[in-house]
């Protein structure tokens, strides 16, 4: 039975060294005669909180409730699903980090040879549409047990939604999964109020109640509800999908008390109203929760798992985001309201850290989604939710927006300080056009003296202003900007730091031309990338939307979307100093009329010469020095497109 605590508190009869059970004999090690939950995860078992399967699982434990964890179970038989026996309350069910259709499937569909969230990085052990799968493999031995479905696959799927692997809108989630219940975005609350449901003897068919959480009605009930068009609508009518999205988009705002509604067959997804967000102590309290912070030891003999070694010296800070990429689904999943840990909670997990026997003094990581977003966007976000009638950030900052710093800075400070930390990088995303709003510039200070690992990761993603429209993304002129002020504080510091863009390719809105204009930039700045990115169409992001019905739904104007070929061309240009991607750069440049960047020459792209030569290399990498100017052109350096010197850089 669950015990009447403070939320996510500690239990004390659980210590560090006590994982989750994964086996009838772990249950009896640890008192559990028969467990409340059992969650089935796509993912291999990590006690860590940067992995969904332990944070609601032990979410659950804080609370009383004893649960057991089946970690990709063996779909193809029964044995795996039988192990733990049945739950007392319900099956909770993930597909994991991931979706796993991405988990498996490059952008091209080709099968993915390594599953970072696997044993040795093993492919191949979670089914394509894990979440069906499991959910079907669950009803035909249990019956009508209660399941519930969450994580990011269920999350961005619980409407209609267009598939990449299938071209095709498939129905809600919860229709193909056959489950009770979807928790979707971060769901500790909702998942308590289902747990504590269950345990009061309410049938599922009656949760009906909570926030957070979507289902299957016959017929609508609620009083404040927003209806949008069926699924066999929008499977049909592009234009109407692309209305749709503009609606979902705006259905996570936790103030707004009304209910979405969509119809399929003769039956209705009801998603009710999001939770609100944590409070800063709930937030601190789930870290407080006792995590081993490794794998389970039945992985140690596989070689563990490879994806813990990203999160293992890094630190969450903050969850949501109000940057609203259109080529993110953060918006729909995490939603728009930053949430901050407290600075002694993330000090707490430092000082944890230090103790490891294996930390060298390099916190890798304290950020989130966005790193230097630390609290809500700005005052109204805290009685009144989110604007839908424009955003924080884009096209232009809103002149309300709360741009302070301090709360991040000041944590960054007093970890650093710890005795036995060498330094503290920052690694996940920081948004330089919020940055830029910074009125003391105190955090672009010391983020450059202390916080950078000799390459600052920042993501322009574009270089033509049309498509950085299309991606919700600032002026190229900011990235700019700000690359010039990154110099300035390197020179004051009296470091050799650098910035490493990163760009995306065939992105909706993205001409033959818009590539061609990136790589142009990427020739003048002589840094070609080592990695790019190719738009991806994942399911719940605006861009999605415009990949599959050709329209921007947030404006109804249409867009063009490069795909097939020159898609392919569009993300060869973007490297094209690859021998492997000579003959798609000179079909691009050929195509698109550009034959003067063919040939001899510092101003073009490749060379004429046969397939079987090798083009002429460009410097890649993040530490291209600058070249002497008295060997360049009798001392004078030439000056392309962007009035950039042809150096890359610093």
């Amino acid at each position: 039975m669950k015990n009447t605590i403070a939320p996510f508190s500690k239990q004390d009869h659980y210590t560090s060294k006590d994982f989750l059970p994964m086996s009838k004999s772990e249950m009896k090690k640890l008192g559990i005669k028969q467990c409340d939950f059992i969650l089935v995860s796509g993912d291999a078992y990590v006690d860590h909180p940067s992995f969904g399967t332990a944070i609601i699982g032990r979410v659950l434990q804080s609370k009383g409730y004893q649960v057991g964890i089946i970690a990709q179970p063996n779909w193809r038989a029964d044995e795996d699903f039988k192990k733990l026996g049945e739950p007392r309350l319900g099956f909770l069910v993930t597909a994991g980090n991931l979706d796993s259709m991405v988990s498996h499937f490059t952008v091209n569909n080709k099968r993915r040879h390594e599953d970072v969230y696997s044993p040795g990085g093993e492919a191949g052990l979670r089914p394509d549409r894990a979440t069906i799968v499991y959910c079907g493999k669950i009803r035909e031995l249990f019956g009508d047990v209660p399941i519930i479905i969450g994580g990011i696959e269920a999350s961005l799927r619980r409407f209609a939604h267009y598939d990449y692997w299938q071209d095709k809108v498939r129905r809600p989630i919860l229709f193909d999964s056959r489950a009770d219940l979807l928790v979707y975005g971060m769901g500790e609350r909702a998942m308590i109020e289902i747990a504590e449901g269950l345990d009061a003897g309410i049938p599922v068919a009656a949760l009906t109640y909570i926030k957070g959480t979507a289902l299957i009605v016959k017929e609508p009930t609620f009083e404040e509800t927003v209806e949008l068009p069926s699924v066999e609508e929008v499977i049909t009518d592009k234009a109407l999908y692309a209305k749709t999205a503009r609606l979902i988009y705006n259905c996570n705002n936790a103030y707004d008390d009304h209910s979405y509604l969509q119809k399929s067959g003769n039956r209705y997804l009801c998603q009710n109203p999001p939770q609100m967000p944590l409070s800063q102590s709930e937030f601190d309290s789930l870290y407080d929760l006792p995590f081993t912070y490794t794998w389970h030891p039945s992985y140690t003999e596989k070689g563990g798992i490879p994806g813990l070694a990203e999160v293992k010296f890094s630190i969450t800070a903050n969850r949501g985001c109000y940057g609203n990429c259109s080529f993110c689904a953060l918006a729909i999943h995490q939603g728009k309201y930053v949430q901050m840990r407290s600075k002694d909670s993330i000090v707490r997990e430092a000082k944890r850290m230090i103790k490891d026997p294996d930390f060298k003094g390099y916190i890798h990581d304290i950020g989130g989604p966005t790193a230097n977003f630390s609290h809500k966007a700005c005052k109204k976000q805290e009685t009144h939710g989110y604007c839908t009638n424009r955003e924080c950030l884009f096209p232009e900052p809103c002149k309300k927006i709360d741009s302070s710093h301090q709360p991040y800075l000041e944590t960054l400070r007093a970890v650093r300080k710890l005795p036995g930390v060498k330094k503290v990088f920052i690694r996940s995303g920081i948004r330089y056009d919020y940055l830029a709003l910074e009125k003391d510039k105190a955090f672009f200070q010391e983020l450059v003296e202390h916080h950078v690992s000799g390459q600052l990761r920042v993501a322009p993603e574009h270089v033509s202003e049309k498509v950085l429209r299309y991606m919700g993304k600032p002026s190229f002129k900011t990235y700019e900007a700000f690359v010039k002020n990154f110099k300035k504080y390197n020179e004051r510091t009296g470091k050799k730091q650098y910035v490493l863009p990163y760009f995306i390719t065939g992105h909706p809105g993205c001409t033959l031309d818009d590539a061609i204009e990136l790589a142009e930039y990427i020739r003048e700045m002589e840094f070609v990338p080592e990695q790019v990115q190719d738009f991806y169409p994942t399911p719940g992001s605006i861009a999605t939307t415009m990949y599959y019905t050709g329209l921007n739904p947030l404006t109804m104007e249409a867009v063009y979307v490069p795909k097939g070929r020159e898609k392919h061309m569009q993300r060869a240009l973007v490297q094209y100093n690859k021998r492997e991607n000579y003959l798609l750069v000179y079909e691009a440049l050929t195509k698109a009329q550009r034959e003067d960047l063919i040939g001899p020459g510092k101003m073009t792209l490749i060379p004429e010469k046969t397939v079987s030569q090798t083009p002429k290399k460009t410097k890649t990498g993040a530490k291209i020095k600058e070249k002497n100017t008295k060997s360049q052109n009798n001392g004078e350096k030439t000056r392309g497109k962007y009035g950039k010197k042809t150096n890359r850089i610093h």
